[in-house]
């Protein structure tokens, strides 16, 4: 299995720390937030790597290089400054990943000690994708998908009375999709992830799994400065 992970964003929100440093080359907890994932990935026996970059993208590959320091194989998919949003820079990486089997995906601004083993066997025979959600934070607090069994689906927030009618969670940046789920993405142009996603949960073909473990969305400056914390201390 290939893995992806997502390093094209710009880092709005962690300006002014992002304007000369790449979000993923922010250190926490002693080194790079990437570097976590690129251990884990390595840790699971996931070898081969592909990372889409934009914004200082030079900077990421010089940092990071082949990946053989991590036991790794690391390609690298440029986009344009800008970046070509989630399906449309995982869709621009497919020759890099691949068009038959399923890879995993991560968001590179995310803290997260799901286990990447289950990967290789999360996806069920037919299905487009399989996400892993977790319990909504206090800045997300409405959630993105419902979860019934292992079925994923859109949710309905309110009933017509008011009341809550299914509890969403909050996709957690990492799923394991297959590449016919970007099919109709054009590759070069920018393209979102949810749409995709909610066309293949109406079919019934996502998967998902609640994780009860450490998440973290490394979105700003001060959960930045938390994780730091936390994980200089152990």
């Amino acid at each position: 299995m290939k893995a992806m992970i997502l390093a094209a964003g710009r880092g709005e929100r962690m300006r002014p720390l992002t304007d000369h440093t790449p979000k993923p080359l922010l250190p926490v907890g002693g080194r790079p937030l990437i570097v976590w994932h690129l251990q884990h990935l390595a840790q699971a026996g996931i070898r081969d790597v592909v990372i889409n970059h934009a914004h200082l993208g030079a900077l990421i590959e010089a940092a990071l290089g082949d990946g053989r320091r991590w036991g790794l194989s690391i390609s690298y998919s440029a986009e344009p400054e800008g970046a070509l949003e989630t399906a449309g820079g995982i869709a621009n990486a497919l020759p890099l990943l691949g068009s038959g089997d399923p890879f995993v995906v991560i968001n590179g601004d995310i803290f997260c000690d799901w286990d990447l083993t289950r990967a290789a066997t999360a996806l069920r025979p037919g299905d487009l994708a399989h996400l892993v959600l977790v319990e909504n934070p206090s800045h997300h607090p409405q959630g993105d998908f419902s979860l019934t069994g292992i079925e994923v689906g859109i949710g309905v927030h309110e009933t017509a009375n008011g009341g809550t009618a299914e509890r969403l969670f909050t996709f957690s940046g990492i799923g394991i999709y297959r590449p016919q789920l970007f099919a109709e993405t054009e590759r070069g142009r920018p393209a979102k992830l949810a749409p995709l996603l909610r066309a293949a949960m109406l079919a019934r073909r996502v998967s998902g799994e609640l994780h009860g473990g450490r998440w973290v969305d490394v979105g700003t400056p001060q959960r930045l400065a938390e994780l730091d914390a936390e994980l200089g201390s152990l």
